[in-house]
């Protein structure tokens, strides 16, 4: 079986494109996700910059699926891998640059690093985005939000590659922004966006990112293996509550758990699977319904496919 990977590994490497920047074949995935569990990528690709992510876009066979991986921290890879190539942006898509009351920032930097951006450049209303685990261009993805802010209220304009790597630059009147959703293509790559806040005092910037940073220390459980808010808060409640509810605080399934510290989070104990963390939101989702008649919506993404012979599809 591993023969036949590597030959049909080989026969893809060969169909793609020349790049500028570098193919990995079979390439681990788990170390990149906040999970650490998940199988390989058939092919990682890292392009130099957008030229080069472009061109590969625009040459690449049309069967060869293509998923786009950020910093792994709301994300969920199957214990069977990805097949296909995963695409993830490194440096030459993390430059941040400040003009007035705007940040332009690329779609591969971490939100983090936007809002330590902001408050150097003394741009007020930015300071949500560092508690939001990842990079700028899943959050533009997944419209993401934080103490009470979400992405759309501060994005002017985003810069997106198609399906055929075609430059598109988008205001945000056309990114049909809704809860933790974009309407943008999902063969599309974020590449960049503008950013909006106001002139503001980089002292108080950055005590409001300190008090973030507190409070997601003291709510969430971020010094464990886990992926972030498990699930969509439905319309008029919120995911936790629901969860409590059912009685799902602490459930386990392998080396899955349920947080007690915060129950909207799966962790991995050590141990688990993806299946087994996929198994326990599944799990999850079955009380919760079963208790509340909600029924719950994943916010983390899960991509890839399981193991030969068990998990989740």
């Amino acid at each position: 079986m591993m023969a036949a990977r590597e030959e049909n590994m080989e026969r893809l490497h060969d169909r793609l494109p020349r790049v500028e920047g570098r193919y990995v074949e079979d390439a681990p995935l788990d170390a990149m996700t906040w999970f650490r569990v998940g199988g390989p990528a058939e092919i990682l690709f890292e392009p130099r910059d957008r030229d080069d992510l472009a061109a590969f876009l625009e040459h690449k066979p049309a069967d060869v699926p293509v998923t786009m991986l950020g910093l792994g921290s709301n994300l969920l890879v199957r214990d069977g891998g990805v097949p296909g190539v995963v695409i993830r942006l490194g440096r030459g898509f993390a430059r941040i640059e400040a003009e007035g009351a705007t940040l332009k920032a690329g779609a591969g930097a971490s939100n983090r690093a936007v809002a330590m951006a902001s408050r150097d450049a003394a741009i007020a209303g930015l300071e949500f985005l560092s508690g939001i685990p990842g990079t700028l261009g899943g959050a533009l993805r997944m419209n993401a939000g934080a103490y009470g802010r979400e992405t759309k209220d501060v994005a002017v304009e985003a810069t997106a590659l198609d399906s055929s790597g075609q430059v598109k630059r988008l205001p945000a009147s056309e990114l049909g922004f809704s809860y933790r959703h974009t309407s943008v293509p999902d063969d599309w790559v974020f590449t960049s966006a503008i950013l909006l806040g106001e002139r503001g005092d980089a002292q108080e910037i950055g005590r409001r990112i300190a008090e973030i940073a507190g409070a997601r220390e003291e709510t969430q459980p971020i010094r464990t293996r886990t992926g972030g808010s498990t699930f969509k808060n439905p319309e008029g409640a919120k995911a936790w509550e629901l969860i409590e509810r059912a009685g799902c605080r602490g459930l386990q399934i392998g080396g899955a758990a349920v947080s007690e510290k915060h129950c909207n989070f799966l962790i991995n104990t050590g141990c688990a699977t993806a299946a087994d963390l996929e198994a326990l939101g599944e799990e999850v989702r079955r009380r919760v319904l079963e208790a509340t008649g909600v029924a719950l919506e994943w916010e983390i993404r899960r991509i890839g496919v399981p193991a030969e012979g068990g998990g989740a599809a």
